[in-house]
Order: structure tokens, then C-alpha cells, then sequence
């Protein structure tokens, strides 16, 4: 049997694995799932269709798929769907989505989401990411796998943030972020590349160089974009990471910022 407070309230549809715990005061819905391993804290509220991975440590007062902010959003089915080894600190808002955006907002493994951080409805979040406090997600962004969110960063609904790229403090993006970039400045100005994320996660010398070349074509070289991609495309010969780049541009539906 699951470990449950007496206090708490388990909803009969819920489905809890034997290994959670869910603590005092909490509040668990109907059509919510709780992995194996999972921690609720005390006065968690988690309404579903929510199901929650393995291993997730939930910390109190979070609140855990609400109904979308969005005044379109009529009631119409939809759902939260969290992976597995995630951190999700106090305070913490992350809502369900909507059946404009998909249906689902998604949580990857392994991310670290920090105090009073918000994710809106249909945000897709990879794994390994850092929300630090404050961080907030309007609806429908993308973030991939590695980016670092630093307190009190805002993105804009419908933008992207490419993997291994990092937010500065305060800073507000409103348009797509590449893969490996720092963004700092309160209005989202790119800074350089993310080296030392990259030195940390294993990236080699050379990868490293290739990506700065690639960054100086499109942020310092003064080309217009369409000879800032034949550059790109040169270097991408010799460079995976540089393709990478290159189809995170192809993919874009808003401008990138630069």
C-alpha cells in the first residue's frame, strides 16, 4: 500500500503506486496517476488528468495541473503528463493543457524546477532543464533538453529555447533562442555561447569551436540571415552540432532573436 496522511485526500479514481508517498493536507484528484517512488508533500493539490512518473519529489504548496489560464479553454478534456525524477519545489504552477495547443503540457526526467516557477498550458519541457525561482513559461513554448532558466526569466507563448542554451536573470524572451546560446539583458540580447554548460556536459574543444564559428556567422559577422545559413551550412560539413542549429532555424514559425 501507498503510504498516505490520514490527513490527505485521495480522490477513488486515483491511481497510486505502492511505492508513493503522499503527505498531509495534500489533495489528489480523480483521473490522477502517482508513480512508484514518488513524494507528495503536505498541501500538494494535483488535479488530474495528471499522471506523474517515477520518482518525483513534489515539495509543499505546489499545484499541480490546474486548468489552463486561458480564456478560450471551455472545460474540454485535457491533460498533464510528467516523467519521471523531477524536483518540483514550493509554490510551483503547472497547468494542463488545451485543445487549441495539442491537449498535453509535458514534463520530461529529471528536471529541477525551482520555487514559485510557472509552466502554462501545452509547454512541452525536455529533460535536465533548471527553472530557477520565478521562472515562467507562457503557453505553448518548447525548451529544450539542458536549458537553464535563471530567476525570474519570462518566454513569451509559442517560442522555442534550443537545447544547452542559457536565460540570464530578469531576462524576457520573445522570440526563438538557438541551441547553445546565452540570452542575458532584460528585453533577451544573445551574449556568447553556453561554454561552460557544454564543458560540463562533456562537449569536446572542437565541438565547442565549431559552435562559436557558427555563432559568430549568424551575431557578429553583420551577414543577413539567408549568408548567415550558406555560412552555417559550411560549417556543419565537420560540425553535428552546427546541423543541429540549422534545422532548429528551418523549424522556426516566429523570429529569432538576434
Amino acid at each position: 500500500m501507498a503510504q498516505v496522511h490520514a490527513t490527505a485526500q485521495v480522490d477513488a479514481s486515483a491511481t497510486v503506486d505502492a511505492g508513493a508517498t503522499i503527505g498531509p493536507y495534500a489533495v489528489v484528484g480523480p483521473e490522477v496517476e502517482i508513480g512508484d517512488g514518488s513524494e507528495i508533500g503536505a498541501h500538494v493539490v494535483i488535479k488530474g488528468p495528471t499522471r506523474i512518473g517515477r520518482d518525483n519529489r513534489i515539495h509543499p504548496f505546489a499545484s499541480i495541473g490546474g486548468d489552463p489560464q486561458d480564456k478560450k479553454f471551455a472545460g474540454e478534456r485535457s491533460a498533464l503528463v510528467i516523467g519521471d525524477r523531477n524536483h518540483i519545489r514550493e509554490f510551483v504552477t503547472i497547468n494542463r493543457g488545451t485543445a487549441d495547443g495539442g491537449g498535453t503540457t509535458r514534463i520530461g526526467n529529471d528536471n529541477w524546477i525551482m520555487a514559485y516557477a510557472h509552466i502554462a498550458h501545452d509547454c512541452q519541457v525536455g529533460n535536465h532543464t533548471v527553472f530557477s525561482n520565478n521562472a515562467t513559461l507562457a503557453g505553448h513554448v518548447v525548451i529544450g533538453d539542458h536549458v537553464i532558466l535563471s530567476g525570474f526569466s519570462g518566454v513569451h507563448q509559442f517560442c522555442r529555447i534550443g537545447a544547452h542554451a542559457f536565460i540570464g536573470m530578469g531576462c524576457l524572451v520573445n522570440g526563438d533562442v538557438l541551441p547553445f546560446v546565452i540570452m542575458a539583458n532584460e528585453y533577451g540580447r544573445p551574449r556568447g555561447i553556453n561554454t561552460e554548460g557544454l564543458k560540463r556536459r562533456g562537449f569536446s574543444p572542437e565541438r565547442i569551436a565549431a559552435i562559436r564559428r557558427a555563432y559568430k556567422a549568424l551575431y557578429m559577422s553583420g551577414m543577413q540571415l539567408a549568408e548567415a545559413r550558406e555560412e552555417l551550412a559550411r560549417i556543419a560539413v565537420d560540425a553535428p552540432d552546427v546541423t543541429t542549429m540549422i534545422e532548429f532555424l528551418n523549424a522556426a514559425q516566429r523570429p529569432i532573436a538576434r
